[in-house]
């Protein structure tokens, strides 16, 4: 399967002379857990059918720093920042894409007061800019008329305001879009921010996880749409611990996507 992937990466274009049109941010969880490689080649899948110019940094990447951050490492944020920076900025990378919130939160609101300004825009607004401009397009195939919630990640919608962009993208499928009772502005945390993916819980009544897994079944969904891969662990793990893993799909807009255009 891979083999059939086109993925370039900036070294290789680099040595052409030539620039992509957007880098791809694969992230840590797109480019080693499982589950999260499977939205990683979802979107390459989409990007290559769109013929979108786009390369990876490969083993040039490394973690934004964002857990180490968030835990309070101050410290080792800024070397794996600065070591990321002055490989971007070597190859003069002006845009950026990732499919997790957390790279684009810390790579567009952290770098620049570390001297790296780039135009960084989530998975979800760039399939919505593909689709604009009829790059593009979708059919809702097995997703017609299908019940679906989307669950906000934190970094993408509280953080930055991003809320539309999946919503667009579920709507364009002919699927039919149910709200959970905290959404948008009041979303609800999937358990694993702020570091919290990578540890076990603290002693309380319940997990974070299985109370926003509670609020998505309430809307009695077919399929629960994420936009980030920790959202999709940990939103994955709830409806297993809830024995509805038959029933209901934790699902990438990414792969919604591909699967509705058979890539």
């Amino acid at each position: 399967m891979a083999s059939e992937l086109k993925v370039p990466t900036m070294a290789e274009f680099f040595a052409s002379g030539t620039v992509p049109e957007v880098l791809f941010w694969v992230g840590c969880a797109g480019s080693f857990d499982d589950r999260a490689k499977k939205i990683t080649k979802a979107f390459v899948k989409i990007l290559n059918k769109a013929n979108v110019s786009f390369a990876v940094l490969g083993t040039e990447e490394s973690c934004t720093g964002d857990p180490a951050k968030r835990a309070g490492n101050e410290f080792l944020f800024q070397m794996q920042a600065v070591t990321n920076i002055e490989v971007l900025n070597a190859y003069e990378i002006k845009k950026i894409v990732t499919a997790c919130p957390h790279c684009f939160n810390t790579i567009k609101n952290e770098y620049p007061g570390l001297g790296g300004k780039y135009e960084v825009v989530h998975h979800t607004q760039f399939l919505k800019d593909l689709l604009n401009d009829g790059r593009i397009s979708m059919e809702g195939g097995n997703f017609k008329g299908k019940r679906i919630t989307f669950h906000d990640p934190c970094y993408l919608g509280r953080a930055n305001g991003v809320y539309e962009a999946p919503r667009d993208l579920i709507r364009k499928l002919d699927a039919e879009l149910v709200e959970m009772k905290s959404c948008k502005q009041r979303g609800l945390c999937c358990g694993a921010g702020g570091a919290q993916m990578f540890k076990e819980p603290e002693k309380g009544d319940k997990d974070v996880n299985i109370e926003r897994t509670e609020q998505a079944l309430e809307t009695k969904p077919e399929i629960i749409a994420a936009g980030c891969p920790f959202c999709n662990t940990m939103m994955t793990d709830g409806v297993k611990n809830k024995e509805k893993e038959n029933a209901v799909e934790v699902m990438d807009i990414a792969e919604m996507i591909a699967t509705a255009e058979d890539l």
